[in-house]
């Protein structure tokens, strides 16, 4: 199965655009998100890990759409600070959270992203091999953006330790990884990021300034592809498609397009979404009363 949405679900620039403003009073986000989404990615996570008690409040709020997933981006204690090693303590804390959306069988994927500044050296590999063995039993996938990673012969290692390569879309600078359809799990994962060249690496720009973009269709084409391929590969179960370029709603806009690209059938879209951004919008729409934006 295939299952599109977007990075993260609560944005206040979404407000107007993605969901109503103002705000029912028993509104809730993250129910939203399962009206229109089969999956989305908790950002959160990266910053602390999830607590069960989170955990639990997300299953309520996503009951209603059975298909409905989570992916989950690893804490960065993980993946970003790396000087010293990490302690058991820190993992069953990472894991805690996780487990629940596991056992609740809603837990698509577990992200581990890494900068751009990792590269693929001996020593790194160790560390991914640490974090398959730390993690064991959960569904990892490995997110990694330095071109020299573009190693096809380490996806026999991906595959041995049964970790999900994430195929990403990125600004290219002369040592990014570059576009792939890439399975080495049952996992396969597609992330794009937009492509602000401006604003990627620029120092101080805000979160929300390197998310900034809008994909045309013709650039969302190829991605389309790749995810079929991808749906299409005897070792893949599961795709997920996750759009990261959360800016203004944007992400949720390109994630829509690609559900429609891929399956072919129309969408149904929050109404401030097609006010405005109705020529990206518009073709992929289903005709009948513009919708607004669902709630519970």
């Amino acid at each position: 199965m295939v299952r599109f949405g977007p990075a993260g679900w609560t944005y206040k620039d979404w407000e107007g655009r993605v969901y109503p403003k103002p705000r029912p009073k028993a509104f809730q986000p993250l129910e939203a998100m399962a009206s229109l989404f089969d999956v989305v990615e908790i950002n959160t996570s990266f910053y602390r890990p999830i607590s069960p008690h989170h955990a639990h409040v997300w299953l309520e709020r996503t009951e209603a759409n059975p298909h409905f997933r989570f992916t989950a981006k690893l804490w960065r204690r993980f993946t970003h600070e790396r000087a010293a090693p990490w302690t058991a303590e820190e993992v069953r804390w990472a894991r805690v959270g996780l487990t629940v959306l596991q056992e609740a069988g809603r837990l698509g994927a577990v992200l581990v992203q890494f900068p751009w500044s990792f590269r693929n050296t001996p020593e790194s590999r160790d560390w991914v091999d640490g974090l398959a063995g730390a993690f064991e039993g959960l569904p990892l996938v490995l997110e990694v953006r330095h071109a020299s990673w573009n190693e096809p012969s380490y996806d026999a290692e991906l595959v041995e330790r049964g970790l999900g390569f994430v195929n990403i879309d990125q600004p290219l600078f002369k040592d990014s990884l570059g576009p792939s359809a890439r399975a080495t799990a049952a996992v396969g994962y597609v992330r794009v990021h937009g492509r602000n060249h401006r604003d990627w690496f620029r120092q101080g720009a805000a979160p929300i300034e390197r998310y900034d973009y809008l994909y045309s269709a013709g650039e969302l084409a190829p991605w389309a592809e790749r995810t079929k391929a991808l749906a299409q590969h005897p070792r893949v179960r599961d795709v997920y498609v996750i759009t990261n370029n959360h800016a203004r709603g944007q992400g949720v806009v390109n994630a829509l397009m690609l559900q429609a690209m891929v399956t072919g059938q129309q969408v149904r879209a929050p109404e401030g979404l097609l006010r405005e951004y109705p020529g990206a919008l518009g073709p992929y729409v289903r005709q009948g009363p513009a919708q607004e934006a669902p709630g519970p």
